[in-house]
């Protein structure tokens, strides 16, 4: 197949994840501001996450349970990267949370790459870098005057879930599995060693929240974010890779910050605006001067 269609048909996949991740962030938020507890949010995403894949699982890969590069990849994308989201955007604002995890991608991606690949990004994709830096400048600069213990809790808590995501997306951009066997395995292995957990210790507020919130979280937690937002990103980064595609996902925050004024009634200060105009302006450079995939088999 022709590179020019390999590059149309990830953008495309890339736009469809960039829809579903502002939808994350602005979903995520309106579940921090709720009674569910972080804890109730990832159940809730294992819970249908499971039921609508379990007719799929008699179709796993032999032995996939024993495979130690799926649990790995378990364990960044579902296990680290959900309980510290979702206990973040209890504390952070959802355009806070936008520009923390998709807007730090590039760096993080870039800082992965270099560790284990040893590449280093090029001249214009440094520029790239540079403005997304200057945009998230921009967001910190109000904690000079408008300091909250909370608020940087929150934010310090989703960066540490952006992190975990990083190693994941250059860890399965590099192991080759595909999108399906990938979204399968995460939901089930992840259902396998946290429900226990959370039936039997963690904190539940299920009861107090109304069911409307529970039934709207559980669809798109578990649906839309664990399934649809799962097979678009992962045929994003097997197409143009994980440098290329994260720098796209930068744009995230200009979706966020912009629909978070209406349906959070967050303000869209200065700063704010500032900021998610430099990480959009960076995320464009830096996706056209990204490396390709990075697979080590096809």
């Amino acid at each position: 197949m022709p590179d020019g269609k390999h590059l149309v048909r990830g953008y495309l996949a890339a736009a469809a994840t960039l829809v579903l991740w502002s939808g994350f962030s602005l979903m995520s938020r309106l579940g921090g501001k709720s009674v569910l507890t972080p804890y109730d949010m990832f159940a809730l995403r294992l819970i249908v996450a499971s039921l609508v894949l379990l007719p799929f699982a008699g179709s796993m890969p032999a032995r996939f349970w024993c495979d130690a590069k799926l649990w790995t990849l378990t364990v960044l994308c579902s296990l680290i990267y959900c309980p510290l989201a979702y206990s973040g955007f209890k504390f952070a604002p959802a355009s806070h949370g936008a520009i923390l995890l998709s807007g730090t991608q590039p760096f993080l991606v870039s800082i992965v790459v270099w560790l284990l690949l040893r590449t280093r990004p090029g001249r214009m994709r440094g520029i790239g870098l540079a403005c997304i830096a200057m945009g998230i400048a921009c967001v910190a600069m109000p904690y000079f005057s408008d300091w909250s213990p909370d608020m940087l809790l929150g934010d310090l808590l989703i960066l540490g879930s952006s992190v975990s995501w990083s190693f994941y997306a250059v860890l399965a951009s590099r192991w080759g599995y595909s999108a399906w066997t990938q979204t399968r395995a995460v939901a089930f292995c992840s259902a396998i060693i946290y429900l226990p957990i959370y039936a039997l210790w963690l904190p539940k507020e299920l009861i107090a929240a109304p069911l409307a919130m529970i039934a709207v979280q559980g669809i798109f937690q578990g649906l839309v974010a664990t399934i649809l937002a799962m097979l678009t990103y992962l045929k994003a980064i097997a197409l143009l890779g994980a440098e290329r595609t994260t720098a796209f996902l930068a744009l995230v925050p200009i979706v966020t910050g912009v629909l978070a004024v209406p349906l959070l009634d967050e303000p869209l200060g200065v700063w704010l605006t500032s900021g998610i105009v430099f990480v959009s302006l960076g995320s464009y450079i830096a996706s056209r001067y990204g490396s390709t995939r990075l697979r080590t088999r096809p």
